[in-house]
């Protein structure tokens, strides 16, 4: 079970933090990525981070404004959203696969993973 939380408004240039906690996996070496969706656009991934090997990955829209952390003993990872845009509009879902081998490309495209949270609604006003 994933439970993402942290979404709200804020003006551009603001900053927020989301949190996807994961409960239920009876491993820890899981991979969870970060997708989002805004109105009348297809979804999009935004990051990954692998609890088997700390790797991550970010999409070229978010790199170098986004991080993505985790506490591995809450089974949380974080996504920091620094300098937001309006474009970065969207409902913001995480994503867990306890078989994925580690984040690249593939983690944020086309991968299908087993289990997504309730998505949270981030804003930014202009």
């Amino acid at each position: 079970q994933l439970q993402a939380s942290g979404g709200g408004l804020v003006q551009a240039g603001g900053s927020l933090i989301l949190s996807c906690a994961a409960s239920g996996f009876t491993r820890d070496d899981y991979g969870i990525a970060w997708f989002r969706q805004a109105p009348g656009k297809e979804r999009e991934g935004v990051s990954c981070f692998s609890f088997r090997d700390g790797s991550t990955i970010y999409s070229h829209s978010v790199k170098g404004r986004f991080t993505i952390s985790s506490d591995n003993a809450r089974k949380t990872v974080y996504l920091q959203m620094n300098s937001l845009k309006p474009e970065d509009t969207a409902v913001y879902y995480c994503a867990a696969d306890p078989t994925l081998p580690r984040c690249g490309s593939y983690s944020i495209g086309l991968y299908e993973y087993d289990y997504w949270g309730q998505g949270t609604l981030v804003t930014v006003s202009s």
